[in-house]
């Protein structure tokens, strides 16, 4: 899958997410959505392996557990820079939705490398 398809996959995500998790998981519009999408996809590309190298002790100590705390510490750094339009209520919040993420972005990989 190319980059804008994780994108477009990463939006109805955040949509899904947020409808599901009202109250905790907050997404204004479908245009947040895009920018939330968009600056995640940043972020992953530029902030993410220099946090991953610098995290590689305790990540090896948690056989890769801490990757969940990685992924949610960068989307509560797309939060940040979004904004008010795009927020969790706790970091834990953030920690599910890493994870529910995390899980629909593997199997569509998956089944895309099969087809």
């Amino acid at each position: 899958m190319g980059f804008w398809g994780r994108l477009l996959v990463n939006t109805l995500l955040f949509i899904a997410i947020a409808g599901f998790f009202q109250g905790s998981f907050y997404v204004a519009s479908l245009t947040t959505a895009i920018i939330a999408a968009f600056v995640l996809a940043i972020l992953n590309t530029l902030v993410k392996p220099v946090l991953f190298i610098l995290s590689l002790p305790i990540n090896i100590l948690t056989l890769g557990l801490f990757s969940i705390v990685l992924n949610a510490f960068m989307l509560e750094a797309t939060s940040y820079i979004v904004g008010s339009d795009f927020q969790f209520t706790s970091f834990g919040m953030a920690m599910l939705v890493s994870i529910i993420m995390s899980i629909c972005n593997a199997v569509l990989s998956n089944n895309q490398s099969t087809e």
